[in-house]
């Protein structure tokens, strides 16, 4: 891979699939699958780079989603996980280099599945859980130090927000907002870190008309389909992308 582009042809057979998942990721629909995105890129090419392709992508997602769920956003619940999910990027700049994207990786997936293993093992039944506020900033700083460092923010704020019980449609909106404002922070903290550089911009440049697609398609589906199925396809998503962030760290 040289110039201004990548040309590689095996990375887009990964890059295509991972920006179309990602946008229905952003929608809420699929949500728990969109921190699959980075880690299927990073299969080509660094986890940093990969990173740095996948912003531009995902500010264009958040502005498309901005316009479809903004006013269905929780306001009390973005007011809380906002200001955590900002703690949590600047904690991922300081410590930049400090831990191994693996190791990152797997504390995420490890977190993701004990998550899930105690919804399993202790169901809620059809109450909503009542939001902690401590647990709030927990988990949004969480997200935002994890979606800092591979786009992986999503487990740690569904673990917060699903038990919640919301309808799909808020729930989407509130994490929709949520990782709107954390994208847009990441990018001065990622081009000081020399992130943000022609190749990587080009690159996010030449797969930027698919992001429109996954968005689209995924709001249509997130408001019709039911909180059931919502729900199990969140659990399932998340399953799913803990196993594979577990298996990042420990290989």
């Amino acid at each position: 891979m040289t110039g201004a582009l990548i040309t590689d042809p095996v990375f887009y057979a990964v890059a295509v699939p991972a920006v179309l998942l990602l946008g229905l990721s952003k929608s809420g629909f699929l949500s728990g699958f969109g921190s699959l995105a980075t880690p299927l890129l990073a299969l080509t090419v660094p986890v940093p780079q990969a990173a740095a392709i996948m912003l531009p992508l995902l500010i264009v997602m958040d502005a498309l989603n901005m316009k479809e769920l903004f006013a269905q956003r929780d306001r009390a619940l973005v007011r809380l996980l906002i200001p955590a999910g900002l703690a949590g990027i600047v904690l991922g700049t300081l410590l930049f280099g400090v831990f191994s994207d693996r190791a990152v990786a797997g504390v995420v997936g490890a977190i993701t599945l004990l998550f899930l293993a105690q919804r399993l093992l202790f169901p809620p039944g059809d109450q909503a859980v009542a939001p902690s506020r401590p647990l709030g900033w927990l988990l949004g700083a969480a997200s935002g130090f994890t979606s800092f460092v591979a786009h992986a923010g999503g487990p740690p704020i569904a673990a917060y927000v699903l038990p919640l019980r919301l309808t799909p449609v808020i729930a989407s909106a509130t994490m929709a907002v949520f990782f709107a404002a954390i994208n847009w922070a990441k990018w001065v903290p990622y081009a000081w870190l020399g992130l943000i550089d022609v190749r990587n911009m080009v690159t996010a440049a030449v797969l930027l008309p698919l992001a429109p697609l996954g968005v689209w398609l995924g709001v249509w589906l997130v408001r019709r389909v039911s909180n059931d199925l919502f729900y199990r396809l969140a659990y399932a998503g998340m399953f799913f992308t803990g196993v594979k962030l577990l298996w990042d760290g420990l290989k």
